[in-house]
C-alpha cells in the first residue's frame, strides 16, 4: 500500500505544479526516487532494488524520444521514471500506454479548439506518402504559441489513475 500513497501524493503535486508553474519540479522527484530505491531495497533486497531501477530505466525510456523531439518537459520524463521506480516495469508500461491514450484524447480537443486538426492530419498523411511535399508548418512546442500546448503531467497523473482502476 506505500508505493500507491507515495504515488498518489507524488502525481498530485506534480500535478498541481505542472499546472500553476507549468514546471514538474526536481524537488519533489529526486526525493521520490530515492525513497522508491529505499523502500523497494528494504522490502525486496537486491531484487528489489533492481525492480525499482528496471521500472525507472523503462520509465526514462518510454519518454526520452518524445522529450528529445521537443514533445515534452524533462519533468514529465523523470516523472514517469518515478512511477515506474515505485510500481516498477509492468506498472509503468502500462501506465505509459494510458498517459498515451490521455494525452492524444487531450491533443485532439486542442487541434479542434485551434483550429489545426485538418492541417495536422494533412501533413501526417504527406509525411507518409513517398514522393510527397515536406512542408513543416507547425514548429515545435517551444515556439507554439501560449493555449496550443498543454502540461502533459495533466496526462500522466489520469493515466496513472486509469492504471489503478484498470489493473
Amino acid at each position: 500500500m506505500t508505493p500507491d500513497i507515495a504515488i498518489g501524493a507524488i502525481v498530485t503535486i506534480c500535478l498541481y505544479t505542472d499546472l500553476r508553474y507549468r514546471k514538474i519540479f526536481n524537488l519533489v522527484l529526486l526525493p521520490a526516487f530515492l525513497l522508491a530505491l529505499v523502500f523497494n531495497l528494504s522490502t525486496g533486497g537486491i531484487g528489489g532494488l533492481l525492480f525499482s531501477l528496471t521500472g525507472a530505466l523503462l520509465g526514462l525510456s518510454l519518454l526520452l524520444i518524445p522529450f528529445m523531439l521537443g514533445g515534452m518537459g524533462a519533468g514529465d520524463v523523470k516523472l514517469l521514471a518515478v512511477i515506474g521506480a515505485w510500481q516498477g516495469p509492468q506498472f509503468v508500461w502500462f501506465c505509459f500506454l494510458c498517459t498515451a491514450i490521455v494525452g492524444g484524447i487531450i491533443a485532439t480537443f486542442q487541434l479542434v479548439r485551434t483550429g489545426k486538426l485538418r492541417p495536422t492530419f494533412k501533413f501526417i498523411l504527406f509525411t507518409l506518402v513517398p514522393g510527397s511535399p515536406k512542408v513543416n508548418a507547425f514548429g515545435t512546442l517551444a515556439t507554439a504559441k501560449v493555449g496550443e500546448a498543454f502540461p502533459y503531467g495533466v496526462a500522466i497523473a489520469a493515466g496513472t489513475l486509469a492504471t489503478y482502476v484498470l489493473r
